[in-house]
């Protein structure tokens, strides 16, 4: 779900369009998206069967992205739909997103292989310690995308100390399909690439609860 709040998320670039639902029409739709068949109406689906809510991009008098108390109102009633949610949130520099990574069951932590982005990583996780969030720390899991083909040598040792700080860190090497801003089918990436999502998504659902209630749903931020 791309739950940026923005224009320009660009997630629905990353899918092929089969409709032109969008987060808007979840936000207008309110609490009818509890009908299983109602959210399906709204969902894009990828080549492995994701389904995917894309963000809106127009900024007109009719659509808009949805603000962020919308949005929450959106993930609510999708949570009673979907046992798992994989929100696509900004970054980690306003009061809404700290409010989600706090009640996020697996708080997913991306960064580029830089020196900067990297110790910005693990600023955040110190600052969520720091914060009493031990537990969303100590959950999260660190995506290290590489952009480029070779990795300078002073972004590796910073890379080997944010592997200490986290509790399990992810490389997902430089991909040339990655780096395009084209609908995505995982088939076409590298058996390298394929595989480093695959540890993420293996360590995303291995931090989730193993049996949900019929009230209980898991969500991934």
């Amino acid at each position: 779900m791309d739950a940026t709040a923005r224009a320009w998320g660009g997630l629905g670039h990353r899918v092929v369009r089969a409709s032109a639902a969008s987060a808007w029409d979840a936000s207008v739709a309110e609490t009818k998206l509890a009908d299983p068949r109602a959210a399906e109406e709204l969902m894009q689906r990828g080549p492995t069967g994701l389904r995917v809510l894309v963000g809106e991009s127009k900024m007109t008098a009719q659509r808009r992205p949805p603000t962020w108390s919308e949005m929450f109102g959106v993930i609510g009633h999708l949570r009673s739909v979907y046992a798992m949610a994989l929100l696509d949130l900004p970054a980690a520099d306003n009061t809404p997103t700290w409010r989600a990574l706090g009640w996020a069951t697996v708080p997913v932590l991306v960064s580029r292989a830089t020196v900067d982005a990297l110790q910005h990583t693990m600023r955040l996780l110190a600052h969520l310690k720091a914060a009493g969030l031990d537990q969303v720390a100590e959950s999260a899991v660190v995506v290290v995308m590489t952009t480029t083909h070779s990795t300078a040598r002073e972004v590796r040792a910073v890379e080997q100390l944010a592997r200490q700080a986290a509790t399990h860190l992810v490389r997902v090497p430089f991909d040339p399909v990655l780096a395009r801003p084209d609908p995505l089918d995982p088939r076409s990436l590298s058996k390298a690439t394929r595989t480093a999502l695959t540890e993420v998504a293996a360590a995303v659902v291995d931090r989730c609860p193993a049996d949900l209630g019929p009230h209980e749903r898991a969500s991934v931020a």
